[in-house]
């Protein structure tokens, strides 16, 4: 059996066998998005009762009291004292890396007074409580805690209450000091679908939030949908993607490892690469078989690539630049002659990585883009995490008196044809006041 699917664009069924390899489905499963339901339901009538228990059966540790799932500041200030010099100066760099990127996107209030005197504009405020999850389980990320965190600070939120899961209790060194560096308000040990409902509609213990953000597993994914509209959220994340796109002249063990780095995340993640040199690919395939025994997490990056990864023979780059734009990934790699002259035939992508030397681990923790990015191929219409998600804009307008003559008229018209007598009333009462 081939480790990594081989399609060619030549083929005839080729759109059919891609749009099989793109499909996911598992936040629409019903039985899972029954699960997910019943959990909202019951942390929403039993509260902190329920968080107690869903810990106890999910994560395998019975909290003695509600209070025993907040992590209190000092245990935070203390993981980070007790990591070690280096992981504490990567922290630091890459925090200081992001933020600068997070600076340059911030929103700003704007005022402008036309001729007669009307007043328009916008004001920018920043949400008030937002609730970050961060994944825990089969890894733990410390660098979600940035990502999440550091942008929210930038926009100016006041209050940022952190959940996350810890298996049989036991919590992260790295996550904890990340949360500590980023000025976390609140740190509490729960996950799942129940810390979604628990962020959503409160518990005594945990505080209901304005918007929650952060990515996480399939039930994780279904409770944020269930919950949106009573809070806001970032985005439904799928499996993590990897496209990469290649002239055939990169060392080809770069690029089976590019792939491996978003085949480990998961057994549904997905590693794609477009070429259109057979015989790279060829030596791609080669890497792949040799390379893949040498990782800490062979088993998991082995089930990816057989079930959704794939090596895509393409006519030209100019095809392959068509087929990026049809799957719209969430990474995106040029490791091409010329990526800034590329780059422009891309429309769809959630982040891309430039050049033969860009890895895409370089933006999933340091560069200072953020590596929370739209999956499954809604990077059509959406966008990677910003500072932008963490403010509001609010219209401004004030009519002066002329304002109110010249601007009433045209609604009065309108309304009138809409039917709605009371709006047309209401603008034509201030015509000659």
């Amino acid at each position: 059996m081939s480790q990594i699917n081989l399609l060619d664009s030549t083929q005839p069924d080729f759109q059919q066998q891609l749009d099989q390899l793109l499909a996911w489905e598992a936040v629409a499963d019903t039985e899972l998005q029954t699960t997910v339901d019943t959990i909202i339901q019951t942390v929403r009538t039993q509260g902190d009762v329920a968080l107690l228990d869903y810990t106890s059966r999910f994560d395998g540790w019975t909290p003695a009291t509600p209070q025993a799932l907040i992590l209190p500041a000092e245990r935070l200030h203390q993981a980070w004292e007790t990591i070690s010099t280096a992981q504490r100066t990567a922290l630091q760099q890459a925090a200081a890396r992001i933020q600068a990127y997070a600076e340059r996107q911030k929103l700003e209030s704007w005022q402008e007074t036309e001729a007669d005197g009307t007043l328009l504009g916008q004001q920018i405020t920043p949400l008030d409580r937002v609730g970050l999850y961060v994944p825990g389980g089969k890894a733990a990320y410390p660098s979600s805690v940035l990502m999440n965190a550091l942008p929210a600070k930038v926009a100016g939120v006041p209050e940022l209450i952190m959940v996350v899961p810890t298996p049989q209790g036991e919590t992260n060194p790295l996550v904890l000091a990340a949360a500590h560096l980023c000025g976390v308000t609140q740190a509490i040990a729960i996950g799942g679908a129940q810390a979604i409902s628990a962020l959503a509609y409160g518990t005594d213990t945990v505080p209901a939030v304005d918007k929650i953000v952060g990515p996480g597993n399939s039930y994780v994914a279904a409770a944020k949908r269930a919950v949106f509209g009573q809070v806001g959220i970032d985005m439904i994340a799928g499996p993590s993607e990897i496209l990469v796109i290649c002239d055939g002249q990169t060392n080809p063990d770069w690029v089976a490892m590019d792939l491996f780095s978003q085949a480990e995340h998961d057994e549904a993640a997905q590693a794609i690469l477009l070429c259109p040199d057979a015989d790279f690919i060829c030596r791609v395939q080669d890497s792949i078989k040799r390379l893949l025994p040498t990782l800490q997490r062979q088993t998991i990056a082995a089930t990816a690539l057989r079930q959704r990864g794939a090596l895509i023979q393409c006519r030209d780059l100019a095809e392959a630049a068509t087929i990026a734009n049809r799957i719209a990934p969430e990474h995106l790699e040029l490791s091409v002659a010329d990526p800034t002259d590329y780059v422009q035939q891309i429309r769809h992508a959630g982040a891309i990585f430039m050049g033969r030397y860009t890895s895409e681990p370089l933006g999933d923790y340091c560069a200072g883009p953020n590596h929370v990015l739209p999956t499954s191929g809604t990077a059509r219409f959406s966008s990677p995490l910003g500072v932008y998600d963490f403010q509001k804009r609010t219209s401004l307008i004030m009519a002066s008196p002329a304002g109110a003559r010249h601007l009433g008229q045209t609604a009065s018209v309108l309304a009138r044809g809409e039917g709605l007598e009371a709006h047309a009333r209401a603008a034509e009462y201030r015509l000659d006041a």
